[in-house]
């Protein structure tokens, strides 16, 4: 098949990567991530991706329009959300995009973190596949975690420290809310 990957990052494509060719597909990527702030990181994640494609002979389309206030436009007031419609706004342009390139379907690197909500990346892909008729590739990446991270420090790749949204960059070095989110979790168990 021809699928179109939606691309966060260059680590976290690596290992979706591997194994979609592993599989025989043919695969092209695609860089559209309005979330990611400030615009510095937006520029050092086009990097890594481009340092990626030198290594791994990878072809990517980039959408280099900075859309931070198209995402908050989508998330103000939704910021407890805010994921659901991130991933729902990625997902839907790159299906466009697939249908224009002719793709016979599409995926996201998103599925290989472990702190995405991989049944709402599932059932959204899904969605989205049946609207432009097109397939969504599904693999739990997950379990290339190690192998992507590995890979990723020997390519001398860029690691973001946070997920790209302003609100996700506020969670990490905040400690307040790493305290109040601990908390949390702590209360629902």
């Amino acid at each position: 098949m021809q699928i179109l990957l939606h691309v966060c990052c260059g680590p976290c494509a690596i290992y979706p990567l591997r194994q979609f060719r592993n599989q025989g597909h043919s695969i092209k990527g695609y860089f559209h991530n309005p979330n990611i702030h400030p615009f510095k990181e937006f520029q050092r994640r086009i990097q890594a991706i481009e340092q990626l494609c030198e290594h791994e002979n990878f072809e990517v389309i980039y959408d280099n329009k900075y859309g931070l206030k198209h995402f908050l436009r989508q998330v103000v007031f939704k910021e407890q959300t805010r994921c659901l419609h991130c991933v729902e706004m990625r997902l839907e342009e790159t299906a466009q995009k697939a249908l224009a390139l002719g793709a016979d379907g599409f995926s996201s690197t998103l599925l290989y973190s472990r702190y995405q909500n991989h049944e709402h990346i599932r059932k959204t892909g899904e969605v989205t596949a049946l609207k432009y008729n097109l397939e969504f590739l599904y693999e739990d990446f997950r379990e290339g975690w190690q192998q992507g991270i590995d890979a990723s420090i020997e390519k001398g790749l860029y690691r973001q420290p946070y997920c790209g949204c302003i609100y996700s960059e506020q969670e990490r070095y905040d400690k307040s809310l790493r305290n109040n989110n601990k908390t949390r979790k702590k209360e629902k168990i």
